[in-house]
């Protein structure tokens, strides 16, 4: 008796779950391309492992509290590796709504690749788009970056303005000396006429140098 009542068990579960049927969802895992070198095997105690956390992810959807492990069917599991999952009802021999399988797996997504050291890449549900991760918080506020660059900016916008004005003054300044010394240099300048060094004539005071007047010119007054 106990046989033909597994044997029936095993018939309801096979005709539950298998490739496109309702309310089942296809799983593929990359755990060579993920792990390299420390790739585990894929066996009964990984497959015991899925079931649970399966199992542990419906138990967070309201009223599905009483979900065992024993509820979770794989089958069709290939060796690269891929399996297809169906959740069973607890009181009734029917699967689980899609939508109820799809948030719960959603929803631990996360807990479900860290027991399995993959991630949405290689821990693939086919029909179950994964969730995005949360944003991680900044160690420092955007506000306090985009002031310190402005006030980087104000700086050194004000320190070139200071440069600019000190530059400009130090010209000024400097222009009037270079005039009073192109002045001094030609009063002083001496020429000489014949071998006799003369004055020349002095434009600021209007006075002729003696040495180009006639002596007539010496004598006779104006």
């Amino acid at each position: 008796m106990l046989w033909l009542l597994f044997f029936l068990v095993s018939a309801i579960h096979a005709e539950l779950c298998q490739p496109g049927a309702e309310n089942a969802f296809k799983v593929r895992l990359s755990i060579r391309t993920a792990l390299g070198d420390k790739a585990y095997a894929w066996d009964t105690n990984e497959e015991y492992l899925f079931k649970a956390m399966v199992a542990f992810s419906m138990r967070k959807v309201p009223n599905r509290e009483a979900t065992e492990i024993s509820h979770v069917l794989l089958c069709n599991v290939t060796q690269r590796v891929s399996f297809w999952f169906v959740v069973t009802d607890p009181s009734k021999n029917h699967t689980l709504p899609a939508v109820e399988v799809q948030s719960a797996i959603r929803m631990n997504k996360n807990r479900i690749n860290n027991a399995f050291f993959l991630n949405d890449q290689t821990l693939e549900f086919l029909k179950i788009p994964s969730t995005l991760a949360p944003p991680m918080d900044p160690s420092v506020p955007i506000w306090i970056i985009i002031f310190g660059v402005i006030f980087c900016i104000v700086i050194v916008a004000i320190a070139l303005l200071i440069l600019s004005g000190i530059w400009q003054r130090r010209r000024k300044n400097k222009e009037p000396s270079e005039v009073d010394d192109a002045e001094d240099k030609c009063e002083n300048m001496i020429t000489i006429e014949n071998g006799i060094p003369s004055d020349p004539l002095d434009m600021k005071g209007g006075h002729i140098n003696d040495a180009f007047m006639t002596e007539d010119e010496r004598l006779t007054p104006l």
